[in-house]
């Protein structure tokens, strides 16, 4: 498409694009509150220890899609939510890790770990009361990779 020579409107995404409507894998069950994500395919699976999985946000409902991959859709919220730190004492997120990325232990569990898993995202706080975690905005690879 070629550059505009005159005004345009330019649709704006209600919310701005923080409430997504994401195709659900196959063979899934995705729970309200769940660290959503998407795998490789484009289709949103909850959150696991794994490599290549992009974090979108929370489910804002409980989807089950028994059928084909899309067949049902799940919103899911971004923003920063609070999340189970990892149990594990080498791999629990700390305050020395403000405004670094965090990653995907489980659906409902962030770690420091990043061998083997994925960028859930930034870390804002962490203590006794979890981890808050802003989901659904890229982290540079830079700064993933130095992590």
């Amino acid at each position: 498409m070629a550059a505009l020579t005159m005004e345009r409107d330019t649709p704006e995404i209600m919310n701005g694009g923080r409430l997504l409507a994401l195709p659900v894998k196959g063979g899934v069950t995705i729970y309200q509150g769940a660290i959503v994500a998407l795998d490789a395919d484009g289709y949103a699976v909850p959150g696991k220890k794994a490599t290549g999985l992009t974090a979108v946000g929370r489910a804002e409902e409980t989807v089950t899609n028994l059928g084909a991959d899309g067949a049902k859709a799940v919103k899911a919220l971004r923003g920063v939510f609070v999340y189970a730190n990892s149990a594990t004492a080498a791999d629990k997120v700390t305050a020395k890790r403000l405004l670094q990325p965090c990653y995907i232990e489980d659906d409902q569990t962030v770690t420091a770990a990043a061998a083997g898993a994925s960028v859930a995202g930034l870390v804002l706080q962490a203590d006794e009361n979890g981890v808050a975690v802003q989901l659904g905005t890229p982290v540079p690879a830079a700064a993933a990779a130095t992590t």
